[in-house]
């Protein structure tokens, strides 16, 4: 039986595409009363009183609660990466209060909960709360938060600086003075927002002394471990159940004050309390993407070698530090950014910015696509000061293939093999035809643009001792249970969670692959920290490489097992058994056999087991791989822009990606899909915006665009295998490979397409009105 490898459609879809999810929203609980927050309108400020009377007074309320009702009843929201070496702010500047006592520090931060016996009520009467504010200066971008003379966010931070982190590697000062040219520029990657499908909910319900939190959430056991530690609540104590997710992208890795405050106020309500956010309140709310301006400068030959790289990051973090914000913006930005290529020397700071904005935390790539986007917009201005073409220019770059692979930041690539990509993406691509069809269109006057990139992302998140030394406070290992049923059906417990990605489906091929029993025999269940083994979640392209993994190891352990009952059964040695196919047999005498559904029954009936072998048949597995794994590859991008109205129409799209072993091509295409998909509309559309003075501009769907589906050109998704040594199935994460690779490649192509005008730098987002202004503000305009 080979499921590993086969194109299976997602089990869960027929369900969920029947309207027969059960989300947050569907839970309704007996005597359930409903939350809404009054939120701050300024951006900074002292709170100079808050009058809840009228509200607590209005038809339906139950309860009004303020900062000051709970500031010695319960902790604060804190980050759960301290970054070694950086003068990360301390915790008492870095946490946050759950609602905020005597001042706010951006558009949005909670306020008040208003908590009555419907949701209208709830919302009539978060009206009547007044809150009256002094307004304090606020600063909202990068550029001006860092000023000497910038409003501070908070006390004591000097040029609202959260972190510094500096990496350095190779005689940088001898690579720059040798080298042929200077190439520098200041890149400036915008904000977006993960958007998600579905908004966060919750349902916090505190009954008999014990706590349960229905909530939309990557990670149920680290929400677990964080209402521990703010309410005080025994960890055996607490519940958390995240039914199905309307998706999550980042969105929905971090513990946010809302469902902190719900579950405290339904302590003492002793009632449960549902809060679903609203689409306005995502805006402003939940957490932000991207957000980076970097000063880079890169060393290079006339031959186009590119010897060294240095410069510094700023990562806007909003007024405080998210749950994993801090490595997004130092960790996993400065490590990945030589990409595949061979660099002599590194010399590169990490800084992350306080201002009176939402919090930043990871927007899917988290750190990644900003790191990317850097190096191969630099790769296409060296390309051009070279004359050389962008992707034989990358080609001259690329690490040699092999395994554990060192780069100049110290990582260790798991495997990597760019001659194998690039040798798929010239079968597929016929790249060269493209460059001569883009010549030809500008010589009928048409504005061609092809963007070509190499990435490549750090994910499968473990290993722990890595992940731990630079300052991430939680273990990234994974766990799994495998269970047989008397009737030879098997039960998968797993402490990963899937919204969208197909865990399901993926985790029963690989056991299905293993114990050779019909997919339609094993269920899959996570999500609920009463049932499932203690897991980190998904998140960081970490659910196959790193939870299938798990499932792998646990599934094996059964086999094991399985064969020392079929050797007691079948009056033989276990060394004389083996399996295959779902059946254990004689390696001698083949006809000798049993299924392992067989097995499975008399395990659990108990009656005649070898000795020492205990009844059931299942295991529990845990698995911290040695090392991340690096899914890579090439993606190209062709575009066309219109000079009179700035419109860019994406012509084609290739994508050629190797995720190591591919455990289901199908899914796997449909997570570079959406990537890609992801990618474009940060390109091209995204955009969150604020005002001098921290009042969101872009706080609905009038103002902040998506792609629509008739924007996106078909994409060409091809995949190479080069399996990865860090985990049993050689599987790497290719969830947030598009992502990455597409923001750039769009990015580049519409570049690309405006030299004609003299354009060679843009930041974004490339909308058509800042692509207008580009090219009639060019000192090279095209009059053609």
């Amino acid at each position: 039986m080979t499921a590993i490898g086969q194109p299976i459609r997602r089990f869960e879809d027929d369900r969920l595409i029947r309207g027969h999810g059960q989300y947050v929203e569907d839970i309704k609980l007996a005597k359930m009363v409903y939350g809404v927050f009054v939120r701050s309108q300024v951006a900074h400020g002292l709170i100079k009183s808050i009058n809840t009377e009228e509200a607590k007074n209005a038809k339906g309320v139950v309860a009004v609660i303020t900062g000051n009702d709970i500031k010695e009843k319960v902790g604060k929201n804190f980050t759960a990466w301290i970054v070694p070496n950086s003068n990360q702010v301390s915790a008492e500047i870095s946490s946050r209060p759950l609602l905020a006592i005597d001042k706010v520090r951006y558009v949005g931060e909670p306020v008040a909960l208003v908590i009555a016996e419907s949701r209208e009520e709830a919302y009539d009467a978060a009206e009547l709360v007044d809150v009256e504010y002094e307004e304090l200066p606020a600063v909202a971008n990068i550029e001006k938060a860092i000023q000497e003379d910038a409003p501070l966010v908070h006390e004591g931070v000097s040029r609202n600086i959260a972190l510094s982190w500096q990496i350095k590697n190779g005689d940088v000062e001898k690579v720059f003075s040798e080298a042929d040219k200077l190439i520098k520029q200041r890149i400036y990657i915008n904000r977006a927002a993960p958007i998600p499908i579905e908004p966060r909910a919750c349902i916090a319900d505190y009954t008999n002394g014990r706590l349960t939190l229905w909530i939309t959430s990557q990670n149920p056991h680290i929400h677990r471990f964080y209402l521990a530690n703010v309410l005080g609540i025994p960890e055996q104590k607490i519940r958390v159940i995240a039914p199905d997710v309307g998706g999550g992208f980042g969105a929905k890795i971090d513990v946010y004050n809302e469902e902190l405050i719900l579950c405290y106020a339904s302590s003492l309500l002793k009632r449960p309390i549902k809060w679903v956010e609203t689409r306005s309140e995502h805006f402003v709310a939940s957490l932000h993407g991207r957000d980076f301006l970097v000063d880079v400068e890169f060393a290079v030959m006339n031959d186009g070698r590119v010897l060294g790289i240095r410069g510094q990051s700023y990562a806007n973090m909003g007024a405080y530090l998210g749950t994993v914000s801090p490595g997004v913006a130092s960790v996993l930005h400065g490590l990945i950014l030589p990409g595949p290529y061979r660099i002599e020397a590194f010399d590169y700071t990490t800084n992350a910015v306080f201002t009176n904005t939402m919090i930043l935390d990871a927007d899917r790539g988290a750190g990644r696509p900003e790191a990317i986007f850097v190096l191969e917009r630099m790769m296409d201005l060296i390309a051009d000061e070279l004359g050389i073409d962008p992707l034989e220019l990358r080609r001259r770059n690329y690490l040699p293939a092999g395994e554990n692979i060192q780069t100049v930041t110290g990582l260790s690539y798991d495997s990597l093999d760019f001659s194998k990509v690039l040798s798929k993406f010239g079968e597929v691509s016929d790249y060269q035809a493209l460059r001569d069809y883009q010549r030809k269109a500008r010589e009928e006057g048409k504005y061609i643009g092809i963007g070509v990139v190499s990435s490549i992302d750090i994910c499968g998140f473990a290993p722990s001792p890595v992940v731990g030394a630079v300052g991430l406070q939680a273990g990234q290992w994974e766990s799994a249970v495998v269970r047989f049923h008397p009737t030879g059906k098997v039960t998968v417990l797993s402490g990963t969670h899937s919204h969208g990605q197909g865990g399901d489906t993926t985790y029963a091929q690989i056991v299905s692959d293993t114990l050779g029993v019909p997919l339609d025999s094993i269920e899959v269940l996570h999500g609920d920290t009463d049932m499932i083994p203690m897991g980190w979640g998904t998140y960081g392209s970490r659910g196959t490489s790193t939870g299938g993994s798990a499932v792998f190891k646990a599934a094996e352990k059964v086999k094991e097992k399985g064969k020392l009952i079929a050797a007691h059964l079948l009056k033989l040695s276990p060394e004389e058994i083996d399996f295959s196919n779902g059946n254990y047999f004689a390696k001698t005498d083949p006809s000798k056999k049993l299924s392992i559904q067989e097995v499975a029954l008399h395990a659990n009936v108990g009656w005649n087991l070898p000795a020492g072998v205990e009844p059931g048949l299942e295991a529990q597995a845990f698995f911290d791989p040695p090392n991340f794994t690096y899914p890579f590859g090439i993606h190209l991008c062709m575009v066309e822009v219109m000079p009179d109205t700035g419109e860019v129409k994406i012509l084609k799209y290739i994508a050629v990606d190797d995720g190591g072993k591919i455990i289901n091509p199908l899914l796997a295409e449909a997570q570079i899909h959406g990537g890609v998909v992801h990618g474009i509309g940060h390109a091209m559309y995204e955009n969150i915006a604020y005002t001098d003075d921290g009042q969101l501009l872009t706080g609905s769907f009038n103002e902040y665009a998506l792609p629509k589906a008739h924007f996106i050109p078909r994409i060409e998704s091809y995949f190479t295998e080069t399996p990865s040594p860090a985990n049993p199935l050689g599987a790497k994460g290719i969830g947030e490979e598009g992502a990455i690779a597409a923001q750039i490649a769009v990015a580049n192509a519409i570049i690309d397409a405006l030299e004609p005008f003299g354009v060679k730098h843009l930041d974004g987002p490339y909308t058509p009105a800042r692509i207008w202004k580009a090219i009639h503000q060019s000192n090279g305009k095209n009059e053609n």
